[in-house]
């Protein structure tokens, strides 16, 4: 709980200055944000190795960093394209000794091994698995934190890629629906 606190005090001061998440965002910190992002642990227990791409502030990388922070070999890797949020999320990760890395790059760009892919607030969906093929095509299975829009992102995303889904429900907030995708194959150029 300490370490969330400080995660808090740390994207509050930042935020004054950056515009890292709108002000509603910091007022619903821990049932919105903190709870919403730690409810994928319990859909990934097992895993060890995780990435959170389009890291933004933090959600749910950092929350799951925090979380996992004592657990042997547990590594998170915050995949954020953008320079400054990468310097916020620097600070946090050294701030808190998380078990962490910050990689300044495009999600695809990257040839991480990781036992999940996570993403929240990132991009459409058919987009994403764009993003995350290169995670998923290697044995990850994906855990995006979605909204009420799910079904017809899904329908959407499968015009262009074949892959398993499942969904389930929200446990922060009644719209929103956590994707879980595995087994991603490109069917037509997106």
């Amino acid at each position: 709980m300490a370490d969330l606190e400080a995660y808090r005090a740390l994207l509050t001061e930042w935020n004054a200055t950056m515009n890292l998440v709108g002000p509603s965002a910091l007022a619903q910190f821990w049932p919105r944000h903190v709870y919403d992002s730690a409810q994928l642990l319990a859909l990934a227990p097992e895993a060890r190795a995780w990435a959170d791409v389009g890291a933004g502030a933090g959600f749910p990388g950092v929350v799951l960093a925090i979380l996992l922070k004592d657990r042997p070999g547990a590594r998170v890797h915050l995949v954020e394209s953008m320079a400054k949020r990468c310097r916020f999320l620097q600070t946090v990760v050294d701030t808190l000794a998380l078990p962490a890395e910050v990689h300044n790059a495009r999600a695809e760009d990257l040839k991480l091994k990781v036992d999940v892919v996570a993403a929240r607030a990132c991009a459409p969906l058919v987009r994403l698995l764009g993003y995350t093929r290169p995670y998923l095509t290697a044995g990850a299975t994906g855990l995006f934190l979605k909204g009420q829009d799910v079904v017809s992102e899904l329908t959407e995303a499968a015009k262009y890629w074949k892959f398993e889904a499942h969904l389930t429900a929200s446990l922060s907030h009644t719209e929103g629906r956590i994707l879980q995708v595995k087994g991603l194959k490109r069917v037509h150029q997106v």
